[in-house]
């Protein structure tokens, strides 16, 4: 159960974090610098006007996956070159195509064979690892290796290992409107949600902290809206089910749709009534769901869900950050979805927290 008291206490707070985890989760922004500065230095710039035929993005576990999709999601439809998720390379890589990899793991054998077999075939890779370990030794001296700079527990790596895909593709002009390659504008954004998700602002002042409260002894239904949102969603799941202990299930809004027994438990009413005894039919509390939409586009995730679904879905909780991200900002989406990952760590370390899950790891 949730103790909701811990949650505008920060000395309870920071007793529980001995880990320091609410601190890792706020070096976002810093992490985006570091790892545009670590890009760069490892030699990146080098790739600058090579048009490979394919862009590899390895899915390793941990925040890879997220990191792939979201970059997958930002090029979108207008990339000029293909971009292919996989999670071991692709049997026909060669000396055309570029492949991106994450871990925070030095000893992914699966990432090392596969960093070992794109460098036998030619291809140009870009790895951000650890410096020691099988990973980095299977591309010693054959690749560009981006090291963490900013240490951090594990699942909280994302923005560094977003930074360094974005600075790639950047490099390869595969955007129509590149982000600039220090990546300062993502970094600030970053910086500026870990300034309102600081221990000391109580959760009407604090986003995070207001959202774990929302998401608290729910079964959270987060779906996005639109694909960068996607993403974020299921890097939000995940970080609930690291940090939380909370199982999370995460969709696009028109897939979700099809889920006949979600709908039906949100038709049914999902929502606890705010009087309601969670003693009184423990089950009953299992049971409740909380849908959450997610949006990083420029229209409301309510009109867009209606548009997709047919449904009316306006009473729900809806986290689209355009307060913080004003409409037609330059790279609106990318900023957001930034954003959206970062809250959704530091409200799940919260929930976390005030549940005591991590103070028990």
């Amino acid at each position: 159960m949730l103790d909701d008291t811990l949650l505008g206490d920060p000395a309870a707070l920071a007793a529980l974090d001995l880990g320091g985890v609410l601190r890792a989760a706020a070096t976002a922004g810093a992490q985006v610098r570091a790892a545009a500065a670590g890009a760069l230095d490892a030699g990146i710039s080098d790739l600058t006007g090579l048009r490979p035929r394919a862009l590899v993005l390895l899915r390793r576990p941990g925040a890879s996956s997220t990191a792939a999709g979201l970059l997958a999601a930002v090029l979108g439809e207008p990339c000029p070159v293909p971009v292919v998720t996989a999670d071991r390379v692709p049997s026909w890589i060669g000396p055309l195509d570029v492949m991106v990899a994450h871990t925070a793991d030095p000893t992914d054998v699966e990432l090392a064979e596969s960093v070992a077999f794109a460098v036998r075939r030619g291809a140009e890779v870009v790895l951000s690892a650890p410096a020691e370990g099988p990973v980095a030794s299977a591309g010693a001296g054959r690749v560009r290796l981006v090291e963490p700079r900013i240490p951090v527990p594990p699942g909280l790596d994302l923005s560094g290992a977003l930074a360094v895909g974005l600075v790639t593709a950047s490099v390869l002009r595969l955007f129509d409107d590149p982000p600039d390659p220090a990546l300062e504008s993502l970094a600030d954004v970053l910086d500026a949600e870990a300034e309102r998700n600081q221990p000391g602002h109580e959760p009407f002042m604090n986003p995070a902290k207001s959202l774990a409260l929302r998401l608290a002894d729910h079964t959270p239904l987060l779906w996005g809206t639109d694909p960068l949102a996607v993403a974020v969603a299921e890097h939000a799941a995940g970080a609930l089910a690291t940090h939380a202990g909370v199982v999370a299930h995460a969709s696009d809004i028109a897939r979700a749709a099809t889920a006949a027994g979600l709908v039906r438990a949100l038709d049914r009413g999902g929502e606890r009534d705010v009087f309601h005894d969670p003693f009184d039919d423990p089950q009953e509390a299992q049971a409740t769901v909380r849908l959450v939409l997610l949006g990083t586009g420029e229209d409301d995730p309510g009109t867009v869900a209606l548009r997709r679904t047919g449904r009316d879905r306006s009473a729900v909780d809806v986290v689209h950050p355009v307060d913080e991200v004003a409409r037609g900002t330059r790279h609106a989406a990318l900023l957001r979805a930034g954003l959206l990952a970062s809250r959704f760590d530091v409200a799940a370390v919260y929930l976390g927290l005030a549940t005591r899950m991590i103070a028990a790891t």
